[in-house]
């Protein structure tokens, strides 16, 4: 690459002039900083340019009124900062950093956000010219789509497969590198410190497109299926964009504060922990996370079953919302506060919350938060629910001791399989009045699950508290679980054969799967 000053870079260095900040790894990466935006509008790996059309930038681009640039070399590292202010008509008061290492092809980021971009939504996004990758994430490669299945941002393939940037993508708790390849290049994110991210451990978002190009994102906060408010005034990171010869990279050290000033940054000595020596009843079955939230930070850990001692660590003090979570759904919630340097023990909790623990009539699903043991429910976070590698949303009547739960679909929308019946035998009518339980795990367009049991009919629930977003079809089933409960009087039930009609109901309208609906986590008979 020829640098700004007209002469090939040959060590690490960093050179600015005409306009731009060239940096140079000194190991093979060479990339380029507008001055007058921040974008990075350059990138070469050992020769080849990879950089796409548009560049590489928070949000679409901070544009440059308003903003600021400034590159330091610091010995052994190069430090670019780019500000804005008040009159930046992207994001004001907003601050993105990139720092680099001499021999490290890493690009390590932060980005101490004041106010949310106009955009609505907090990403990175690395644009990359498609030909030198061919080893790209299938759900979201738009490669060969001929036809917009919903909006402009979910597409088929000519024999109805589905694909979109919203498809395929992880939990937040599981981001740690993902990227894409091709001969001898590989370029993959490292996510980093979610602490200040929203949402929770299970909340996914967009982590890779391809189509005309390629695109590589860290999505830090946006309006999908957003179910927390947005996190400001806080530092997002680091995270790092990491350039190899193909293989997936080990994870760079982004402990930057020792290294650079960096607005909003937390050292590790002023951080503090929560232990818990044991947690008690926990069902070995199921995978268990303890979370914690506030208004400026959010941690997990795993926990062991059968619920030996967790330690979640590197927290920043405060009060916060402790939350065990079984599968993806809370049974448990405290507040606990946290101090600098120092650990708060907690010897012992149990879980309480655990609607499992009620000895059910009948039982379909499990509680869980999740879907995924239902048909179709492995398959939401990867493609469209219209999708042919689906089965049928529509489904006979489940009979209870017969059918299992695989044979139930995991959704319900109005306008595709708006009833569903559940049959089941009582030996004898019961002498008092029980309880139908059903539990979503989202919801759309104000779906919620009513009831009639033979001839008896529920009275109509309230909607649920749900993100004002599409969820169930951009990738994932996660926003607030709610359980829906309904007392059936005695003498709705008869002796024998009883038929048990869930029906999505809504004041709002809708067409196919974006009707009226939700998804399921569990249905039962409790006395």
């Amino acid at each position: 690459m020829l640098s700004s000053g007209g002469h090939a870079f040959a060590d690490f260095g960093l050179e600015s002039g005409d306009g731009h900040h060239a940096i140079d790894t000194g190991a093979g990466l060479v990339f380029r900083i507008r001055d007058s935006d921040g974008t990075i509008d350059s990138i070469q790996w050992k020769g080849t340019e990879l950089c796409g059309r548009k560049g590489s930038h928070i949000a679409s681009g901070l544009g440059s009124d308003g903003t600021t640039v400034d590159a330091r070399e610091r010995g052994d590292s190069i430090v670019v900062t780019v500000e804005t202010d008040g009159s930046n008509g992207v994001v004001a008061d907003f601050t993105h950093y990139y720092f680099v290492r001499r021999g490290e092809n890493t690009i390590c980021m932060a980005t101490h956000a004041e106010k949310q971009p106009r955009v609505g939504e907090l990403r990175w996004i690395t644009r990359l010219r498609r030909d030198p990758f061919t080893v790209v994430p299938e759900p979201s490669d738009l490669d060969g789509t001929v036809a917009a299945v919903e909006s402009k941002d979910v597409f088929r393939l000519p024999g109805g497969i589905t694909r979109s940037k919203y498809y395929g993508n992880q939990r937040a708790k599981d981001l740690s590198i993902r990227g894409v390849g091709g001969e001898g290049i590989g370029v993959f994110m490292i996510y980093g410190n979610r602490e200040s991210s929203s949402g929770g451990p299970f909340f996914r978002d967009i982590q890779n497109q391809s189509g005309g190009e390629v695109e590589v994102y860290n999505y830090m906060n946006s309006g999908h299926a957003q179910t927390e408010a947005k996190r400001s005034g806080v530092l997002y990171g680091p995270y790092a964009l990491c350039f190899t010869d193909g293989g997936a990279p080990e994870l760079p050290d982004l402990d930057l504060g020792a290294e650079i000033k960096i607005e909003g940054w937390v050292p590790r000595n002023r951080r503090g922990e929560v232990v818990i020596g044991e947690i008690a009843g926990l069902d070995p079955e199921f995978e268990y996370t303890l979370g914690f939230a506030n208004e400026t930070a959010q941690y997990w850990a795993d926990i062991a079953v059968p619920g030996g001692e967790v330690v979640c660590s590197g927290m920043k003090p405060g009060r916060y919302k402790m939350t065990i979570y079984k599968g993806e759904l809370a049974v448990l919630e405290e507040e606990v506060s946290v101090m600098a340097r120092r650990t708060t023990r907690i010897a012992r909790c149990k879980v309480t919350d655990d609607p499992s623990a009620d000895e059910a009539v009948w039982r379909i699903g499990d509680w869980d938060g999740t879907p995924l043991e239902f048909r179709n429910g492995s398959k939401l976070s990867l493609m469209h629910p219209s999708d042919p590698r689906m089965e049928d949303w529509r489904d006979d009547d489940f009979v209870v001791g017969k059918n299992q739960a695989a044979d139930f679909p995991c959704g319900q929308f109005a306008d595709v399989n708006g009833s569903r019946v559940i049959e089941f035998e009582l030996e004898e009518k019961p002498r008092k009045a029980m309880t139908v339980r059903i539990g979503i795990t989202a919801a759309h367009a104000g779906g919620r699950p009513k009831i009639d049991l033979n001839q008896w009919k529920a009275r109509n629930p309230p909607p649920s508290n749900q993100p004002r977003s599409r969820a169930i079809t951009i990738g994932t089933y996660r926003g607030n679980n709610r359980m829906y409960t309904f007392e059936v009087p005695a003498a709705a039930f008869v002796e024998g054969t009883n038929r048990l009609t869930i029906w999505p109901i809504s004041g709002q309208g809708g067409s196919g799967f974006l009707s009226p609906g939700y998804t399921i986590d569990c249905v039962d008979l409790i006395r």
